[in-house]
């Protein structure tokens, strides 16, 4: 590891320094791509050299030392073929008999990921509000009590309802009672929010969002300070074989390079759109955490450097006015995903596994870097076409 240790670079100087390959003469500026299954190896399987393509590759190592760095993980990150490669290895850390406290609002696929681990093994899982603190710190405490080792499931903001949890406080009771404590950290980034530092265990990444950036690769990340911990997600890696492939963790930190630019610049339009739509007469409701409105504002801006580039808007005009709004969209792209460079927005409830307590007509935004004012100009055009269903 090499900027990893340099702790007095700023978040954003380590997207551009992290991960290089050592500075010497004629040496490249950027890492080589390796394309191969497998290496010449005499020696022992376990001695840590390169072996296999799917047990580790040359080509992972300067993504996982620069995922390491912006988290200010004391070990490198662990990169998986997708981003619920690295969620699933993490619930594999549930032990049997233990317990999954997560969001009710959780990205649909993690909720889907821990309702099948419940099916499939002794473990249970419980859904919570993750902004009411008291609620989650009693499901823990309960989960512990009943003899479960209770293990915390987080994500702040949530996917899609942007609710913020109060990480601190949380993780200390779960910690308290020997329970672990996961962030899933894909829509702060390591820029707005770093959970390690604020008491989480292990933090996930979906790569293929902002990280990467650009809507073109498929990609998961897992981080951890514990080498217990990181060995049994490494070992999860190897035997599942969600690895990465080598074009793609070039290509993801390819996009690193300019995240901190994608982000002050997605997050600036997300804030000049939330201000526009908030007193809108064709918008019925509109979250944002760096709205002052917002329920958990103040502790978004307590433990966050960023109010983050998502916000959701419910039109005039219910489902019908949901659904006519996207189509009329002429600049936003109507598409599932988020955290690229292009603004785009999609119906949730559209998915049968999103939670019922998602209104039907939320529409969640993933603001891009295109100028403001075009981005309002046609989300104008839009609202007034929804209108026309009220």
């Amino acid at each position: 590891m090499t900027e990893n240790h340099e702790p007095h670079l700023h978040p954003d100087t380590r997207t551009v320094t992290a991960g290089r390959p050592a500075r010497q003469e004629q040496a490249p500026v950027n890492p080589p791509v390796v394309l191969s299954s497998t290496y010449v190896s005499t020696g022992s399987p376990d001695s840590g050299d390169l072996v296999y393509a799917r047990l580790g590759t040359e080509t992972w190592l300067p993504l996982e030392e620069a995922l390491a760095a912006l988290e200010q993980a004391a070990l490198p990150a662990l990169v998986f073929g997708s981003g619920m490669g690295a969620i699933s290895a993490a619930l594999d850390l549930v032990p049997a008999g233990g317990e999954v406290i997560i969001p009710r609002h959780s990205y649909h696929a993690s909720l889907v990921a821990a309702r099948h681990l419940a099916e499939r093994s002794r473990v249970r899982v419980t859904e919570v509000d993750i902004a009411d603190t008291a609620q989650v710190v009693a499901a823990v405490q309960a989960s512990a009590d009943g003899g479960h080792e209770p293990v915390l499931w987080v994500e702040s903001p949530t996917n899609p309802m942007l609710e913020v949890a109060d990480l601190p406080a949380l993780a200390e009771a779960t910690h308290a009672v020997g329970g672990l404590v996961i962030a899933d950290n894909t829509f702060a980034t390591p820029l707005g929010q770093r959970p390690l530092g604020l008491g989480a265990d292990v933090v996930v990444h979906s790569v293929t969002k902002y990280l990467a950036g650009h809507s073109d690769v498929v990609l998961g990340a897992a981080l951890t300070d514990d080498a217990g911990l990181h060995e049994r997600l490494r070992t999860r890696r190897s035997i599942g074989g969600a690895v990465a492939g080598p074009w793609e963790a070039w290509l993801a930190l390819r996009g690193m390079r300019t995240l901190a630019l994608r982000v002050e610049r997605s997050q600036r339009n997300a804030a000049a759109l939330a201000e526009h739509l908030r007193d809108h007469p064709q918008v019925v409701a509109v979250s944002y955490p760096g709205l002052p409105d917002h329920p958990q504002h103040a502790r978004a801006a307590a433990q966050m450097s960023g109010f983050g580039s998502i916000l959701t808007l419910r039109p005039a005009g219910g489902v019908r006015g949901a659904e006519a709004l996207t189509r009329a969209l002429r600049l936003w792209v109507p598409a599932t995903s988020l955290g690229g460079v292009e603004s785009s927005l999609e119906r949730r409830r559209r998915f049968a596994a999103e939670a019922v307590t998602v209104p039907e007509d939320l529409l969640r935004l993933s603001v891009g870097i295109e100028d403001v004012s075009d981005l309002i100009a046609d989300l104008d055009q839009a609202l007034e076409v929804a209108s026309h269903y009220a």
